[in-house]
């Protein structure tokens, strides 16, 4: 989910069963996947309705926007002090799921998945992933920063870890439906080294 939002980010939400995700677009340039520009613009037209349609059009229009707002303020003042999820208690985390479903009610995007808006460099703000986390490790070893890129275009995403270790992980992205995806890894960047995942369900790896 990709929503505009009041400080020049755009911020995205992933929920499944197992963890909960939160990215903000980043402006930043991607040094590992291209991204082909798309100029196109999206303008909401409602000149074509009666007038006392017109009116009550750009008032739930209003409305609407508004209450994102809210409620995604709401979201980033929860996760502001959470170290991305890592000093999360259970009780932050079910708070915070609660306002993560409630603004994923009021995305305007039905079909995401044929949306421009998914498509860019996304870094991650809010996590319930360990894994990601990286809690096991000393806070010294963990990657400071981490992102997401996504291609719509050719249906593919990547992992990225910051300093210290760099590491990476590239997948393939199927289409159930409109709104969700099954996500297949086959590359993977460790410590300067590429894995590949063959047919075979072997690993190859080169430099």
């Amino acid at each position: 989910m990709a929503l505009s939002s009041s400080h020049s980010l755009q911020t995205a939400l992933t929920t499944t069963q197992f963890s909960t995700k939160l990215f903000r677009h980043s402006h930043s340039s991607l040094t590992t996947i291209s991204f082909p520009s798309n100029q196109t613009n999206h303008n909401l037209s409602i000149s074509s309705l009666p007038s006392s349609h017109q009116w009550r059009t750009r008032v739930s229009f209003l409305n609407r926007s508004k209450n994102v707002e809210s409620v995604k303020q709401e979201l980033l003042e929860a996760i502001s002090t959470l170290d991305r999820g890592a000093d999360a208690t259970a009780e932050d985390q079910q708070r915070i799921d609660q306002i993560a479903r409630k603004l994923e009610a009021l995305n305007p995007v039905k079909e995401p998945l044929k949306s421009d808006l998914l498509n860019g460099k996304w870094e991650l703000i809010y996590t319930t992933s360990k894994s990601i986390l990286q809690t096991q490790r000393p806070t010294f070893l963990r990657s400071r920063v981490n992102y997401q890129a996504i291609n719509l275009d050719t249906l593919r995403a990547q992992n990225m870890e910051t300093w210290p270790f760099f590491n990476q992980v590239t997948a393939d992205l199927t289409p159930l439906n409109s709104r969700k995806v099954a996500v297949k890894f086959d590359f993977f960047k460790i410590l300067a080294l590429l894995f590949t995942d063959t047919d075979q369900g072997t690993w190859k790896g080169s430099r």
